[in-house]
């Protein structure tokens, strides 16, 4: 069967056809959402009913779905052109999914593919609007792991709009659109969804965006959207195919990222722009860039402007296998429990360095580790007026308890004879046995565990321990500094930075640290303010050579 992408050649007709009327009320034609009723049949029916309208006459079709619950069972329903759906608002207006009579089917409410049904740039969907509505996902249970098990899965939409949606608990990705032309999402809401992705399977974001079928321009914006708990990514852009066109035109703007594995993704993007979020509570970072996608193929070219990105479990921004550039201007990066900005080697292809990452007036402070750490080689890196302070507080020594004052919980280890340091074990792993869990915070005699995967209700990567098994915490490591270099640093601009510990104790050991696997070639490092660290302010395990070092205050021998 086609699936007709627009309105006959005639155009749009000044009168709509018969039977078909611009406005529907779903209970006046079939639906009953009365919480029992199978309503995906009629449903399914009046898409195509209203699609082959818009076809016949080019008038837009609204489905207004009236408060109540509206049962969708054991099939998803093929979208068509022209057709909106809106409800009551989410709350009100609820699609239950649930695939108990058909457990092979992954039942998305609304779906059309290129695979399933020829969707390309010619065959696309257009004019379609998903307002005001609540999905359900947490009924649709497979055998095994199917990523078009989503709450809604469209591909090839022109002048597309999702607004003020609730997506929860789907088995895959919530919100998983690919390939968006003219399009909004805006003021989404994305919750537990990916149930049934351990990981390391394709999909289980919140809201994931396939991109790069409409060549070099894509014109998507993600604004006021919020993406809590989902199992890989909050939101993410993939790039599609391999050869194909990196796009520009995409914009995530004042969006929240918590708790998922990932905050903010770009796996292949070009000139992807972040600006005003929030990215809090991930468990690898909050915001990623890395050939982890489909293509192995990492973005590239963009801007991370204006967000807050902290207290994310292991590092704030994590970049790699990205040839450059990008640049992160303007950020609040606190509070991470490894390492504040970290650019390193995530697998896949990737060139032996990458050119041109910027760092730029961001404020690091409070991050467990170091606040820039470099981890992969760069060349022509910009590290200019950044304010780099009070990190390093995973400081703590190791430790060894347990006895009758050692209890644990599903997210806590209290050990009434402790004395810790606030936050000075934060990003460790305490072991138990064969049991393992991340700290994702400390206080005097209490640490908190961050869980072992988004949404998890425990700490722990098997059952809780007894009542004073003994436990090990290892030690921090001995040097943490503002910015570490530890792998090849040639022809870097590191100029006007304020690095400095004014915290007690103080954790952040060095300003700058070239490492033994480090280096500094042809580097300019000028006017920094390296006094009041820890133990110093610059260890030079391997030394630089060439380049120019002038006028870093504190610093009496390269000055």
């Amino acid at each position: 069967m086609g699936y007709p992408h627009g309105p006959a050649a005639g155009g749009v007709r000044p009168y709509p056809v018969a039977g078909a009327p611009l406005l529907c009320n779903a209970r006046e034609q079939g639906l009953t959402g009365d919480g029992t009723t199978n309503d995906q049949p009629a449903f399914a029916a009046l898409v195509d009913r209203l699609g082959d309208a818009y076809v016949a006459d080019g008038r837009a079709r609204v489905i207004y779905c009236p408060p109540g619950v509206y049962s969708i069972r054991d099939s998803g329903t093929i979208w068509r052109s022209g057709v909106s759906l809106l409800g009551a608002g989410p709350g009100a207006t609820r699609f239950v999914l649930s695939n108990s009579g058909n457990r092979a089917d992954p039942t998305p409410l609304a779906f059309h593919t290129a695979a399933l049904h020829g969707a390309d740039p010619k065959r696309h969907l257009a004019h379609c609007t998903f307002a005001d509505f609540e999905i359900d996902g947490s009924g649709v249970a497979l055998a095994e792991y199917n990523p078009l098990a989503k709450g809604l899965g469209l591909q090839y939409l022109v002048r597309g709009t999702f607004r003020n949606l609730y997506i929860h608990h789907t088995a895959a990705t919530g919100l998983g659109c690919d390939f968006l032309q003219d399009s909004l999402i805006d003021g989404v809401l994305v919750a537990g969804c990916g149930r049934l992705d351990n990981g390391t399977e394709m999909g289980g974001a919140g809201i994931g965006v396939g991109i790069g079928g409409w060549g070099s321009v894509e014109r998507l914006n993600i604004i006021n959207c919020s993406a809590v708990g989902n199992a890989t990514n909050g939101i993410f852009l993939e790039l599609q195919e391999s050869g194909e066109l990196r796009p520009r035109g995409i914009r995530v703007i004042g969006c929240h990222a918590q708790g998922n594995r990932f905050g903010i993704s770009d796996w292949g993007a070009n000139g992807l722009i972040v600006s005003a979020c929030t990215m809090t509570g991930n468990l690898e970072a909050g915001f990623h860039v890395s050939a982890k996608g489909t293509t192995h193929s990492a973005g590239r070219g963009g801007i991370l402007t204006d967000c807050v990105i902290d207290g994310n479990l292991r590092d704030g921004i994590s970049i790699g296998n990205t040839p450059g550039p990008y640049t992160i201007r303007g950020n609040r990066i606190s509070g991470n429990g490894r390492y504040g900005y970290h650019q390193r080697s995530l697998g896949g292809e990737e060139r032996q360095h990458a050119r041109e990452i910027v760092l730029e007036s961001n404020d690091f402070y409070g991050n467990s580790l170091d606040a820039i750490r470099i981890d992969r080689p760069l060349v022509d890196a910009i590290i200019v007026n950044n304010r780099i302070r009070s990190n390093g507080r995973q400081c703590g020594p190791a430790v060894h308890g347990g006895g009758d004052s050692v209890r644990y919980s599903e997210k806590q280890v209290v050990d009434r004879r402790a004395d810790w340091q606030h936050d000075e074990h934060r990003g460790k792993v305490v072991r138990v046995g064969d049991r393992m869990a991340v700290v994702a915070a400390n206080d005097s005699a209490t640490l908190t565990l961050a869980p072992i995967r988004p949404d998890a209700y425990t700490g722990w990567s098997a059952d809780i321990p007894a009542p004073g098994t003994p436990y090990a915490l290892p030690a921090a490591p001995t040097t943490r500094a503002g910015i570490t270099v530890n792998a090849a640093l040639d022809a870097a601009s590191i100029r006007g930075n304020r690095i400095w510990d004014s915290g007690q104790p103080r954790g952040q050991t060095h300003g700058l640290w070239i490492t033994g696997r480090g280096s500094c070639v042809d580097c300019r490092v000028e006017d920094n303010d390296l006094a009041g660290n820890a133990e110093g302010p610059i260890r030079l395990d391997t030394p630089p050579i060439g380049g120019r070092w002038d006028r870093n205050h504190g610093d009496d021998d390269w000055t």
